[in-house]
C-alpha cells in the first residue's frame, strides 16, 4: 500500500510512477479524497471541543439557576452530538474509501526496471548450460508421463475437473524427492527457516501480500471465509505483520514446502495441456523480511539461491530482468528463471523473485526498530521460488528423458529416490 503523506508531498512522482504500470494519472482524486478525510477528521474535533466548552458551562448554569442558559446550552450540546455523529460517519465512509483506493494501485518499480509493454521487452541477464540436446525428437512431459502409466489426467478429470493430475509411482517419489532436495538446500546451506505453515488463511493475510482486494478472482474460498493459499508467500510473509522487528535481528529468511491453489481466472487458452498451469501445484517458497539497506542484496541472494537448485539438477536455464509491463503488481523489481524444455525448444518460467520494499508492510503494519532509536519504519520484504517443484519435475522429465521413453534420475536426487538412477515402464 502507498503512504499517502509521500503522494501529498509529490503527486507528481507519484503520477510518474503509475504511468509506467499503464494507468492513468491517480494523484487528484487520491488528493480530493485525502483532503475529505481531513476536512471530517478536523470538523469531529471542532464538534467534540465545541461540545466539551458547552457542556462544562452546562453545569455553572444549572447551579445559579440561569434556566435559560441551561436549556439553550443543552440543546447545542445535543446539536453539537449530531455533528459528532455526521463527521465521524463522513470520516469512516472516506477513509474506507481512501484505503481502497489505494489497496487497488500496484507498486511503484524500481528505477533500473525496462521499460516495455509485456515480456518480449524482459531483459536476459545471464545464462546457464547449453540447451539440451537429446539427438532424438523430444517428447513433452505428458507424453512422457502417460506412456509410462505415471501421469494420469483422465483420471483427475473425472473427480476435480481440468487442471488436475494424479502422480503416480517413481514420478510421484520424484516430485516428493524433488521438494526434498530443496528444502535441504535451502534450509542446510542457504540459511532458510524451515517453517510448516497453515494453508488456510483469512482475508487480512491476502490483503497483507496484495492478493486482495484486487485477485480475489484468482483465488479459491472456502464456505468458512478461509483462503487456500495460491503460495506459501501469504502466510510466510504474513508472519512479520503487526509487529515491530529488532534491526539487528534482521533479516528473517523462511521457507516453506506446501502445496498451492490457484483458479487460473485469467488463463483460459493458455497452457492447456500438461502441468505448466494447474489449478494445485507443489512449490518450496522463500521468503526475507529485512531492512531497507539490506533490501537489495537479499534479492540478488534469493535470487542465486534459486539458481543453485537448477545448477544442481543441471537443468540449463537463464536469468531475465521483467520490464514495467511484466512486472508483478506487489513488485519493485522481479528476476524471472526460465528452465529450458526439449519439447518446446524454449525457456519456460520456473521461478519468479521479486522484492516489494515495504508495499507489504504498510498493508500488515510490519515495522523494525534500530536499539537506541524511538521511530519504527516499516521493513521490507521479498518473496521468491526455491523452485517451482511440478515445473522441476516436468523439467527433469523432458531434459534427462532417453529416447526409449525412461527418465534418467539426477545424480543430485538419486539419494531421495533410494539410489534409483533411472524411471522405466
Amino acid at each position: 500500500m502507498h503512504d499517502i503523506k509521500a503522494i501529498r508531498e509529490n503527486p507528481q512522482a507519484f503520477d510518474a510512477a503509475m504511468k509506467r504500470r499503464g494507468l492513468v494519472a491517480q494523484s487528484a482524486d487520491l488528493m480530493t479524497q485525502d483532503e475529505g478525510l481531513r476536512a471530517a477528521i478536523a470538523a469531529k474535533q471542532d464538534a467534540e471541543t465545541a461540545r466539551n466548552a458547552a457542556s462544562k458551562k452546562i453545569g455553572a448554569a444549572k447551579a445559579s439557576g440561569d434556566e435559560a442558559a441551561f436549556e439553550s446550552l443543552r440543546a447545542e450540546v445535543g446539536a453539537l452530538k449530531g455533528k459528532i455523529e455526521a463527521a465521524g460517519e463522513d470520516e469512516a465512509r472516506i477513509g474506507v474509501e481512501l484505503r481502497n483506493k489505494l489497496l487497488s494501485l500496484p507498486n511503484i518499480m524500481a528505477d533500473d526496471v525496462p521499460e516495455g509493454a509485456d515480456e518480449s521487452a524482459n531483459e536476459e541477464l545471464r545464462t546457464w548450460g547449453e540447451p539440451t540436446e537429446l539427438g532424438f525428437a523430444a517428447k513433452d512431459h505428458t507424453a512422457l508421463g502417460e506412456a509410462l502409466g505415471m501421469l494420469d489426467f483422465e483420471s483427475a478429470a473425472k473427480i476435480s475437473g481440468a487442471r488436475f493430475a494424479f502422480l503416480k509411482g517413481d514420478l510421484a517419489r520424484l516430485e516428493r524427492a524433488l521438494g526434498a532436495f530443496m528444502l535441504d538446500v535451502q534450509t542446510q546451506e542457504h540459511d532458510f527457516l524451515e517453517v510448516s505453515p497453515p494453508l488456510l488463511v483469512r482475508d487480512n493475510a491476502l490483503i497483507g501480500t496484495n492478493q486482495l482486494p484486487k485477485f480475489a478472482g484468482d483465488q479459491f474460498r472456502t464456505t468458512t471465509d478461509h483462503w487456500l493459499i495460491p503460495t506459501a508467500e501469504v502466510p510466510l510473509t504474513n508472519l512479520a505483520r503487526e509487529a515491530i522487528h529488532d534491526e539487528a535481528g534482521l533479516p528473517h529468511r523462511y521457507c516453506a514446502y506446501t502445496p498451492c491453489f490457484r483458479s487460473e481466472a485469467g488463463s483460459a487458452g493458455k497452457d492447456t495441456r500438461g502441468l505448466i498451469r494447474m489449478h494445485q501445484f507443489m512449490k518450496v517458497e522463500m521468503v526475507v523480511i529485512t531492512t531497507p539497506e539490506q533490501s537489495a542484496a537479499e534479492h540478488q541472494r534469493m535470487t542465486n539461491c534459486a539458481e543453485d537448485v537448477l545448477q544442481r539438477l543441471k537443468l540449463p536455464y537463464r536469468v531475465m530482468l521483467l520490464c514495467a509491463g511484466d512486472t508483478g503488481f506487489g513488485a519493485q523489481k522481479t528476476h524471472d528463471l526460465e528452465v529450458w524444455l526439449p519439447s518446446q525448444n524454449t525457456y519456460r518460467e520456473i521461478s519468479s523473485v521479486s522484492s516489494c520494499g515495504d508495499f507489504q508492510a504498510r498493508r500488515m503494519n510490519a515495522r523494525c526498530r534500530a536499539v537506541g532509536e524511538k521511530k519504527a519504519r516499516f521493513v521490507h520484504t521479498l518473496n521468491g521460488s526455491g523452485v517451482a517443484v511440478g515445473r522441476a519435475l516436468l523439467a527433469v522429465m523432458e531434459n534427462y528423458q532417453r529416447e526409449d521413453g525412461s527418465i534418467e534420475v539426477p545424480e543430485v536426487l538419486r539419494p531421495y529416490m533410494g539410489g534409483q538412477g533411472v524411471i522405466k515402464s
